[in-house]
């Protein structure tokens, strides 16, 4: 439905992720991948989701001067919010387990951003999903990180893998968007476009 409606326009989806470029083919979107790396620094005072609305823009800036007239470019973020504080990719599993032990047995926010950028026009909309994991043991800890690696998601954890199977005791909001895309926002404003 969406696709007939985006004729004459090009999707170009800039994310690495399986799960985003997934969920765009469930969507029945044509899309190209294009990618550009971008250091993803944000200033210090920002916070929740001006962080993912920050940096899915940063993501869109380093595309600017490559973009036809027909093409819409998308760019996403997606943060975990703690305790007043950003839980970013862990570099290491030391990193990992600190992160899951902090989100243990208590409630957080995921916030995704998704940028849309034409030659014209930018337009940024975010989703915020609140998360409860059970009280997680060490040893629950330390099998998921060894076993799945998770140092490429925010919060060092998906929703999707073992540990969400297991720990996930509440959602409020969007799981796609715990997952890195609410799907039900970007269909929203990519009809609200292109109408």
């Amino acid at each position: 439905m969406l696709q007939e409606q985006l004729k004459g326009y090009k999707l170009v989806l800039a994310s690495g992720s399986p799960r985003r470029q997934q969920f765009f083919k469930e969507l029945q979107l044509d899309f190209e991948i294009r990618l550009k790396s971008v250091e993803e620094v944000y200033p210090s005072h920002l916070q929740a989701g001006e962080i993912s609305d920050y940096l899915s823009e940063l993501k869109a800036s380093v595309f600017m001067n490559h973009l036809q007239d027909n093409e819409i470019l998308i760019t996403s973020d997606t943060v975990v919010w703690h305790k007043n504080r950003s839980l970013a990719k862990a570099s290491n599993s030391d990193e990992a387990f600190e992160m899951l032990k902090t989100l243990s047995n208590d409630w957080h926010k995921v916030i995704t951003s998704v940028s849309f950028t034409t030659v014209k026009d930018q337009k940024t909309v975010n989703h915020s999903t609140s998360v409860k994991f059970k009280d997680l043991s060490n040893e629950e800890i330390r099998f998921y990180v060894n076993t799945f690696k998770p140092f490429d998601k925010a919060g060092a954890y998906g929703i999707q893998d073992w540990i969400g199977l297991i720990g996930i005791e509440e959602i409020k909001g969007s799981y796609t968007n715990v997952v890195g895309l609410p799907t039900h926002l970007v269909y929203k404003t990519l009809m609200a476009m292109v109408n």
